[in-house]
């Protein structure tokens, strides 16, 4: 995992830059950072809007539509990660601790093949 933390630093290090250069840091709130991920994911959503899910899989088989999915998934990934690091959430670890809170609420015997929500399980 070190070497992706080295990556994930270094975007981070790229990303605060930009930033900091725009004397954007100010805008970035907690609830405003929220909002614009919530808006760039609604924008990759828009990329599939009124596809079926076969012409959503021919989309993404097109060049320029992975580029502008990619552009939306990085502008989302970007958000996370600068907030994150405003707040000092540890993205590595609270994925881990994410990751066994599921395992909890989503038993392999109980969820396997299955999309219903663990409330219903």
């Amino acid at each position: 995992m070190k070497s992706s933390n080295f990556q994930f630093q270094s975007i981070l290090k790229k990303i605060k830059t930009f930033r900091d250069e725009r004397d954007w840091k100010q805008f970035h709130n907690p609830k405003d950072m929220a909002e614009a991920i919530v808006i760039e994911a609604s924008e990759l959503l828009e990329l599939f809007l009124w596809k079926s899910k076969k012409e959503a899989e021919e989309f993404m088989k097109d060049e320029k539509n992975r580029e502008e999915f990619s552009d939306e998934l990085a502008d989302i990934t970007w958000f996370i990660i600068e907030l994150a690091d405003t707040y000092n959430i540890d993205i590595e670890q609270a994925i881990e601790n994410k990751l066994k809170k599921n395992a909890k609420k989503y038993p392999i015997e109980k969820s396997k093949g299955k999309t219903t929500k663990w409330t219903k399980l």
